[in-house]
């Protein structure tokens, strides 16, 4: 469907099992938490469920969590009438009124404090908004879809995310992998940017030689698919119209990301089961923490969310 293919770029498998969940679940009205790494790609998913659902007619609202003080919250949310407070010089329709009949996406969700968490829980269960200054409350009509970067079920052990609030977002969950899991789709990605940004800027795109996409496919991409988009668009401004080569990338890509005297595994030169390696280290993780996937994910550094997509690509679950 284009609404997929056009903002969703890659085929690996990874990535192709998340898409297709994502396609699978667009059409219902079903709340969806999407979690991953910062860079990843969350709200173009949340923008594809939109856009290839019954509510693509209708407004995609996006709120950045992490950007609203705990005293405008109410106000950014909800809505206010002239007069409500200091400053409220018209009536202002919120941000969920602004979504009604359409989507809702709450990015960064995991930044809200505890009272915004009250807030918006009371809304999710009600579906009704009361602006501020109002005597009077209606319903409205949206769909949620949350993002964050955090650990939430962590958070929750933890008293930093309301349990309720979770269960209510985490209808659907919803986790975007790394670029670094994604290898596959690193050719495709940069492609798809290199030419869009050609067209932007009005020049011809670059092309890459065999040795600089090599180099790119080997890269840890922290920033994730974000890292990767903004390096598409610095080398068709500094290279249009080249071929581009290992010389020609930034540093932090032509430097060499590990260096031997700091490897932590040695490949063989028979080389390995990337699959069932995984697979063994997922379960010692397991075994050492009896069986506690929240222990377990800590031990490997990744988000509970993760370990348990990954527990599913090996039916380890």
């Amino acid at each position: 469907m284009p609404a997929f293919d056009s903002r969703l770029i890659g085929n690996s498998t990874e990535f192709a099992r998340v898409k297709n969940t994502a396609r699978l679940i667009a059409n219902t009205q079903a709340n969806v938490l999407i979690v991953g790494e910062s860079g990843t790609g969350k709200e173009c998913f949340a923008e594809a469920i939109h856009a290839h659902g019954s509510r693509a007619h209708k407004a995609f609202v996006t709120v950045n969590c992490a950007a609203i003080p705990d005293g405008l919250i109410e106000a950014e949310l909800f809505g206010y009438r002239k007069g409500a407070f200091t400053g409220a010089n018209g009536d202002q329709r919120g941000h969920i009124a602004a979504a009604d009949g359409g989507t809702l996406f709450l990015d960064e969700v995991g930044e809200l404090s505890l009272l915004a968490q009250g807030k918006l829980l009371r809304f999710l269960e009600s579906q009704q908004i009361q602006p501020l200054g109002s005597s009077e409350t209606r319903r409205v009509d949206v769909r949620v879809i949350a993002a964050t970067n955090r650990d939430l079920y962590q958070a929750v052990s933890d008293r930093r995310f309301r349990e309720d609030l979770y269960y209510r977002l985490n209808v659907v969950p919803l986790a975007i992998p790394a670029l670094r899991e994604r290898r596959d789709d690193i050719t495709a990605l940069l492609d798809h940017f290199t030419g869009e940004f050609a067209r932007r800027h009005g020049v011809r795109a670059p092309s890459y030689a065999p040795a600089a996409r090599k180099r790119l496919k080997g890269h840890s991409w922290p920033g994730n698919v974000r890292e990767l988009r903004n390096l598409s668009e610095r080398m068709v401004v500094l290279h249009p119209q080249r071929e581009i080569d290992v010389a020609e990338l930034p540093p932090e890509i032509h430097t060499p990301i590990v260096k031997n005297a700091s490897r932590l595994f040695q490949l063989p030169a028979t080389g390995i089961d990337l699959n069932a390696l995984e697979a063994d280290v997922l379960g010692q993780a397991l075994t050492m923490s009896s069986g506690n996937r929240s222990g377990a994910a800590r031990l490997l550094g990744i988000s509970r969310d993760t370990l348990l997509y990954r527990l599913k690509k090996y039916a380890l679950d």
